[in-house]
């Protein structure tokens, strides 16, 4: 039987399994289909305390991969694919049941792309899905953002601050935000509303960067080409949480429900990052959820010794 297994690589998971394993627990992390979560396929990161001059999202995950080896976390290439709490904590790992006394999910959130030829690569080129990570690497230039709900919005008016301008594609005709978000998009001059029309290409420049997309009117099916320096895809995250659904407490969108910071409805189970986390999505606070995830499991662990 397993100590500690924490499900996920990315920053909530890796930040608890240093703490974890500082305490000698030494945990098993499961790295899952995507090691190192979404920081994996981001270049530059800048928001991330004590790098002044950035670093590199892979950089900043093998860095944070090595410090929990160090204190003895063991890591498996390994993916959950289903779970069971009815009597003991028992994860299926590649088809064969594992037992642990104690569980941190930390199995993150991906972000739902277009679905486009040349998709994968063109990620961190001028590809992304978050506007705080990346918006401020596109000063003075235009860039466009994809979807019509608040986070497509919200992630129009923060690129305002940057950008020369901001095309907002959605393929409807009016957004789905909230008023007070559409009423704030509509009234931004540097934000440009481009609607009922969809992206049905990505063009790259020599070097593999963004440098336009091709456009086409869902009504007219007329076609066009938008030059934009990046594209951010704003249409929403899915929660990677398929093995814990029905057995631990989800919202109607899948992310899993929290108590006091990191605790789940069941005892021995903690979670961590952005598997709960539908507001800020950042590095940071999802490497503060790991560590109150992996101090929360310690104590369970203290208590069922004594």
């Amino acid at each position: 039987m397993e100590k500690l297994i924490i499900v996920g690589s990315g920053c909530a998971g890796l930040t608890a399994a240093i703490y974890a394993a500082r305490a000698n627990l030494s945990p098993l992390v499961l790295e899952g289909s995507h090691p190192g979560g979404q920081l994996s396929t981001t270049t530059l990161v800048e928001n991330f305390p004590g790098f002044p001059e950035g670093i590199d999202g892979p950089q900043l995950v093998m860095n944070m991969h090595a410090q929990a080896e160090k204190f003895g976390a063991r890591f498996s290439y390994s993916e959950v694919t289903d779970f069971d709490n009815d009597k003991t904590l028992r994860l299926k790992i590649d088809d064969e049941w594992v037992q642990t006394q104690a569980l941190i999910v930390a199995s993150g959130a991906s972000a739902r792309w277009i679905g486009l030829e040349n998709e994968e690569k063109l990620i961190g080129h001028g590809l992304t899905s978050c506007a705080t990570c990346d918006g401020a690497f596109y000063r003075n230039v235009p860039v466009c953002v994809v979807g019509g709900g608040d986070s497509a919005a919200e992630e129009a008016l923060f690129l305002t601050r940057f950008a020369s301008k901001v095309y907002l594609i959605h393929r409807r005709d009016k957004l789905r935000a909230s008023k007070i978000m559409a009423d704030r998009v509509l009234a931004c001059e540097t934000i440009e509303p481009i609607w009922n029309t969809v992206i049905t290409q990505y063009i790259p420049d020599d070097k593999g960067e963004m440098s336009a997309v091709k456009l086409r009117d869902a009504n007219t099916h007329d076609e066009r080409v938008l030059d934009v320096a990046c594209v951010f895809v704003a249409i929403g995250h899915d929660p990677n949480t398929k093995a814990f659904r029905g057995k631990l407490e989800t919202d109607p969108d899948g992310y899993l429900l929290v108590r006091h910071l990191a605790e789940s409805k069941h005892p021995g189970v903690f979670i961590a990052g952005d598997v709960a986390d539908r507001v800020y999505k950042q590095a940071i606070t999802a490497a503060g959820s790991g560590c109150a995830a992996a101090i929360e499991a310690e104590r369970y662990l203290s208590g069922l010794e004594h």
